[in-house]
């Protein structure tokens, strides 16, 4: 199953225009899709006491991990705003990928292992920015965080990127043509997304 998570607070947005072109692709390329929205989770974003406390899960957390287990590729699309992820984003990865679910310290080892390893991942995000202004400023400090400290901490891989950058210069013809550039490349992964299954996970 192909999970495709929808991280802008806004259901109208061009974040949410891309996913369903994505979604679209990959249901052309054979794959089975799941969208999900997390603005339609009711869950606390805030880890109120870092990883030293116990917060009991949300029902929605329960099924957005649940539904990120039975994937084998995981698609993230959302706004870059302030040089990263909305707080939507971020507080659900705070709340979700919890020790013991997500990754894994042994002993002897200073490295994590990653619970979710198995999957592949796509980042899909857009910004107001020139890439060059991106690169050379603010070090891609999206892809850093979230692709490399997050996705890729926790096991995803191998993780892809699409960036769309200058969003409020774009004409609505540029536009429509991300939208079909995003099809086929939601094709392209439905094809080249891994055969086999994800493990199962221990619960946190």
């Amino acid at each position: 199953m192909h999970l495709v998570i929808q991280g802008h607070p806004a259901p109208d947005s061009l974040s949410d225009a891309l996913a369903r072109a994505y979604a679209s692709g990959l249901q052309r390329g054979g794959a089975r899709v799941e969208l999900l929205a997390l603005r339609s989770l009711d869950f606390d974003p805030h880890l109120r006491a870092g990883f030293s406390g116990r917060q009991e899960l949300e029902p929605d957390l329960l099924q957005a991990r649940s539904a990120i287990e039975r994937s084998s590729h995981v698609a993230w699309f959302f706004p870059t705003w302030w040089a990263g992820p909305p707080a939507l984003v971020k507080g659900f990865i705070d709340r979700a990928f919890l020790p013991g679910w997500s990754f894994a310290y042994r002993k002897r080892s200073p490295l994590p292992e990653g619970l979710l390893a198995g999957r592949s991942a796509r980042v899909v995000t857009t910004m107001d920015s020139p890439s060059w202004w991106y690169r050379f400023w603010h070090w891609r400090s999206v892809h850093t965080s979230f692709v490399n400290a997050t996705l890729c901490f926790v096991g995803f891989g191998p993780v892809r990127e699409t960036t769309f950058f200058n969003q409020k210069t774009r004409t609505p013809e540029q536009r429509a043509a991300w939208l079909q550039e995003m099809e086929r490349i939601g094709e392209r992964d439905a094809r080249q997304s891994r055969a086999r299954a994800p493990r199962r996970l221990a619960a946190a």
